[in-house]
């Protein structure tokens, strides 16, 4: 579904006479501002798997991923860094308007001491790691170490020296071997971040990895695979892997938008629930749809884009919901899952309504 939406997006034509002020605009846009003041720092890391070949494109050679860092940072007067290349911006949006925003995280800022907790972000299929940067640098806010990942040729994808490859897979694609195939990519990260003197230092007794779409049933997918896996977050992604038999007894959220309206997606996720034995909960956002999860709803609502987005798609991509309320609940609903299967510490949000976000409900 991630994936249509945002192609949806890409292949709109944008108006001369919008595309004009949405590139004005553009020049001083910001990501929305983490939840606190805390300065964080970002790095990109080029990461080469020699153990396997790329499973979408054998020839290319061993496995190549793309992934963005945020983290606590000491204090920098350095430059905070782009959204995206323009390059990029027009493989994402269709313009090169994204690459004129900035982040909030300051490129290469020397980390905070200390070790700590690692969340691993995985994108919708279809769509840029970049698409999770504002819960990403909003968890970094909060103290921990964030890896959001490509996964080559399931999006467009940027490395080194500005090659571009594309979606190689989209509109082919097998939903169960993309989800194993993700299990796998988001294993070699964890490799690679938890290593002897990697920067920044994380906790490898305190990992949790959540995702967008089938990003969130690979990060199911991987804590049944890798018991270094502490809890995961689904964010509207359907199954389409079995759990074990036996039951998965580790923390899982499900949040996910407009499941209590739809037969389908609700018995998607009902099928795998009785099977997830550990803590859990079942959220939803009636208002929302399906990208509210993402850096979708502030980048249209800067851009201008619901124009040109076809009507009838309008409702399960975006909902009625306000971005920058999309954005809060996104970061407040994960912050507080997190916080409590890593640091242990509670939070009311998932335990009860909460009247700062009157928009969710509990399911389950």
């Amino acid at each position: 579904m991630a994936a249509a939406l945002l192609m949806t997006l890409a292949a709109a034509p944008v108006p001369s006479a919008v595309a004009a002020p949405a590139t004005a605009r553009a020049a001083t846009a910001e990501v929305p501002a983490p939840t606190t003041r805390a300065p964080i720092g970002t790095r990109t890391l080029h990461l080469v798997d020699s153990s396997r070949p790329d499973p979408w494109k054998p020839a290319a050679g061993s496995r190549e991923l793309m992934v963005t860092m945020w983290y606590p940072a000491l204090p920098s007067r350095g430059e905070k860094a782009p959204y995206a290349s323009k390059a990029l911006s027009r493989q994402i949006l269709g313009t090169e308007a994204l690459g004129e925003v900035r982040a909030n995280a300051v490129t290469d800022a020397r980390p905070a001491p200390r070790a700590r907790p690692l969340v691993v972000l995985s994108p919708g299929f279809g769509m840029s790691r970049l698409t999770l940067t504002a819960l990403g640098e909003d968890l970094a806010s909060r103290g921990y170490a964030v890896a959001a990942v490509d996964h080559t040729y399931e999006a467009a994808v940027e490395f080194p020296g500005g090659r571009v490859e594309t979606c190689l897979i989209c509109g082919k694609q097998d939903p169960g071997a993309v989800v194993r195939n993700r299990s796998k990519d988001l294993r070699f990260v964890l490799d690679q971040l938890t290593r002897p003197g990697a920067v920044p230092r994380v906790d490898a007794r305190r990992i949790g990895v959540a995702g967008h779409s089938i990003g969130g049933a690979s990060a199911v997918e991987v804590m049944r695979d890798d018991p270094r896996v502490d809890a995961a977050v689904n964010l509207d992604g359907n199954f389409f892997t079995e759990p074990p038999a036996a039951g998965l007894r580790k923390p899982v959220l499900l949040l996910g938008a407009q499941r209590s309206a739809s037969p389908e997606f609700q018995e998607n996720w009902d099928a795998t629930w009785s099977r997830l034995t550990g803590w859990k909960r079942w959220l939803d956002v009636p208002e929302g749809g399906h990208l509210t999860f993402t850096d979708a709803p502030w980048i249209v609502d800067r851009f201008g884009l619901p124009a040109q987005l076809p009507e009838k798609d309008r409702p399960g991509a975006l909902g009625t919901l306000a971005a920058t309320k999309a954005t809060s609940l996104t970061r407040d609903y994960v912050a507080a899952f997190f916080d409590r299967q890593l640091r242990g510490v509670p939070s009311p949000l998932l335990d009860r309504p909460s009247a700062r976000h009157p928009e969710v409900t509990f399911l389950k």
